[in-house]
């Protein structure tokens, strides 16, 4: 698409047939004074006719709950995208009202950075990428193959769990080892005793790492590692540890 808008023979309202460009993705500033067509142009115009083309778009079940808008007197514009406009009001101010909120652009901005902006690591500097069982597979399989890893998600504890509810719940869903503050834990029923014995007790840890599986990398293991990435997303509440 251009990189103007380009509006050419626009009458409406106080507009005396202009022609103008306007660049696309900048903050472009309509100054002048009263009734010079200010508002004429940027909402009984651009928004109008943004607006306009956007609902034409739609199907005539979604057409019937917005409000259609007239075509403005213009010759054409070029290059222009579904519009949104923010009116001047004079809202309720409280203690907690921000510029945001009392403009009423905080909604839109928070949609703005949400879905466009990125997200970087205040440590390392990169960037936040959303991973899933693919992505993270593809990446696990770069490291050289034959290197022995684990493939754990974090267990998260409230304080009010008891160690052995926990240990009965991990043996019920299959999970029998498990990395506490490094030290890696049998919690299958042989060695049940040993880990009563040296007072282990795991809502005392810093963390806990639950073991899903053991293997080698290789790309015949492919869909096995995948597997098990996928239970410890599930499990590790969207989290996932390979060491």
């Amino acid at each position: 698409m251009d990189d103007w808008i380009r509006i050419r023979g626009a009458r409406q309202h106080n507009l005396r047939n202009l022609d103008i460009d306007l660049p696309r993705r900048a903050l472009t500033v309509i100054t002048g004074p009263s009734g010079s067509g200010k508002s004429s142009l940027a909402l009984d115009t651009l928004f109008a006719e943004g607006q306009r083309r956007y609902v034409e778009s739609l199907s005539t079940y979604a057409k019937q709950f917005l409000e259609r808008m007239e075509k403005p007197d213009v010759d054409s514009i070029e290059g222009i995208s579904p519009a949104v406009a923010i009116e001047q009001k004079n809202p309720t101010k409280s203690s907690r009202s921000t510029v945001g909120t009392a403009t009423e652009v905080y909604d839109y901005l928070r949609l703005l950075w949400a879905r466009v902006g990125r997200t970087y690591c205040r440590e390392c500097g990169d960037e936040v990428r959303p991973d899933s069982v693919t992505s993270a597979a593809g990446r696990v399989l770069t490291l050289p193959q034959g290197t022995r890893i684990q493939v754990t998600f974090p267990l998260k504890l409230s304080g009010r769990v008891k160690h052995g509810l926990v240990v009965e719940n991990l043996r019920a869903m299959g999970f029998v080892r498990i990395l506490a503050d490094g030290v890696l834990i049998d919690l299958g029923e042989d060695g049940a005793e040993t880990v009563e014995h040296v007072g282990f007790d795991l809502t005392e840890v810093a963390e806990a790492l639950v073991v899903v599986d053991r293997l080698t990398i290789s790309q015949e293991d492919r869909d096995r590692l995948a597997d098990s990435l996928s239970t410890c997303f599930i499990e590790g509440e969207g989290e996932a540890i390979v060491l």
